[in-house]
């Protein structure tokens, strides 16, 4: 026979479960007790929380004159979002409405921090599937203080899942959708856990990848074994970019000769970039990762000026005519606007995908994310120092989130790069800048033994 103290306990039992468990794993927690308790909030107040968030239109007059006319009123209740599906996840619940006529998806943007609040979750997203129809995502916990990234990611040719967003979808870096970007961030705010995370997951592709690291390659020279080319230097770089131009060229004269505008060709095999091309004639893309854009840019003496000018000529030129030719930009920076000098703003219109981390400053999240929303700007300004990672990434259509990468060692990275070494490919304008193998951890052996 259960008696009391037995149920007691049991309910102990429970409720310390819950404890350890919303502190040591959180998904656990909202599997377990939230999601049944926000779903309970949820269905059993929906209507009152529609009507209380204002997200209601006046029934129609053929419904008022029906209601009169059957039931002898005229009062009927007013029109809501409808409910056309609830998918339970690890991180929230989703809900899918249908909105009624008069209502837009601002409309409900407007009322998420209400909703959030009356539903009791941690935040409320709100996304437009197609004209009339929105996804409500709620999310349980913050999916960003300990990333766990989800088992299904991205799938192509050039996507890559770099972080995870604040609704717990994964952040997605396609490069044929947005082919170049700009990465800024202050020291310490996870800039570079940006990129390792970025070529840990370019390295299994079929990609070549080509680094421009002036700091004497300190961040990009453990990558060395997957890198096609490395330019550890201004000088270096000068000639690097040069030697992409040309390739540049070479692939457009390629692309010229096998677009299919010849007599009789079929419309459909027409095409302006290489992904239009057979298999076989389509060159291996390139991403270009440049780690401090602003060493590219700085001057000391007058012969720097003539290459300084030479390289951002070339950058240019390489954002505004390299992406139908397979080669893309992602550049990184603490800053990045006009001070830089001639040809900054120019090349940073070009990059339309943005990702601003932590700033020193309020000008430097303006440089990245002024022209994308201003809610952003002032986003990116409240990221606290101890979330490093924490990033907020838009782009030109104005969208903007909230997203933060998962810790990942440089010697991880290096592991991956190592093992996938033989997917980089070999690319002849590009084979004097080829990274050598070296060991310097024998290096140094030596030198220590010679003194």
């Amino acid at each position: 026979m259960i008696t009391m103290v037995d149920l007691l306990l049991v309910a102990a039992a429970i409720a310390v479960l819950a404890l350890i468990t919303r502190v040591k794993a959180p998904a656990v927690y909202w599997t377990l007790f939230g999601l049944p308790a926000a779903l309970i909030r949820v269905l059993s107040s929906y209507r009152r929380t529609m009507e209380a968030c204002e997200l209601t239109v006046a029934p129609p007059w053929w419904r008022v004159f029906a209601r009169k006319v059957s039931a002898g009123e005229a009062s009927t209740r007013p029109g809501i979002p409808k409910v056309r599906g609830i998918r339970p996840t690890t991180t929230g619940l989703r809900l899918r409405l249908r909105l009624a006529a008069g209502l837009a998806p601002e409309d409900v943007v407007k009322s998420a921090e209400r909703l959030r609040h009356a539903w009791g979750v941690y935040s409320v997203h709100v996304a437009e599937v197609k004209p009339g129809v929105v996804d409500l995502r709620l999310t349980g916990f913050d999916v960003l203080d300990r990333v766990r990234m989800p088992r299904r990611l991205a799938v192509g040719p050039l996507s890559v899942t770099v972080a995870l967003r604040e609704d717990g979808r994964p952040f997605v870096r396609d490069y044929q959708d947005i082919p170049h970007a700009l990465t800024l961030g202050a020291n310490k705010s996870g800039k570079s856990m940006f990129q390792r995370c970025l070529i840990k997951g370019l390295a299994p592709l079929d990609v070549a990848i080509v680094g421009i690291d002036c700091k004497r390659g300190v961040e990009q020279s453990p990558f060395a074994p997957r890198l096609t080319a490395l330019a550890i230097t201004p000088d270096q770089a000068e000639g690097l970019l040069d030697a992409l131009v040309v390739e540049m060229e070479e692939r457009f004269d390629l692309l010229c000769l096998h677009q299919g505008i010849t007599p009789g060709a079929p419309l459909e095999d027409i095409t302006s970039d290489i992904w239009g091309l057979p298999k076989h004639l389509r060159p291996v893309p390139v991403v270009v990762l440049i780690d401090e854009i602003a060493e590219l840019f700085l001057t000391t003496s007058r012969a720097d000026s003539v290459r300084r000018d030479r390289m951002v000529t070339q950058l240019v030129r390489l954002a505004q005519l390299a992406r139908a030719v397979g080669i893309y930009l992602e550049v990184c920076g603490q800053r990045f606007g006009s001070e830089l000098g001639k040809g900054a703003t120019a090349l940073r219109a070009q990059l339309t995908g943005r990702v601003v981390h932590r700033c020193n400053d309020k000008q430097t999240a303006d440089m990245g994310l002024g022209d994308v929303n201003e809610l952003a700007v002032i986003a990116a300004t409240a990221i606290a120092p101890e979330r490093a990672g924490t990033a907020i990434a838009g782009d030109s259509s104005g969208g903007w989130t909230r997203i933060r990468t998962p810790k990942t060692t440089l010697g991880e990275v290096a592991a991956v790069c190592r093992e996938f070494a033989h997917l980089s490919p070999q690319i002849p304008a590009l084979d004097a800048y080829r990274p050598q193998p070296t060991t310097p951890a024998e290096g140094r052996d030596m030198a220590v033994e010679t003194v």
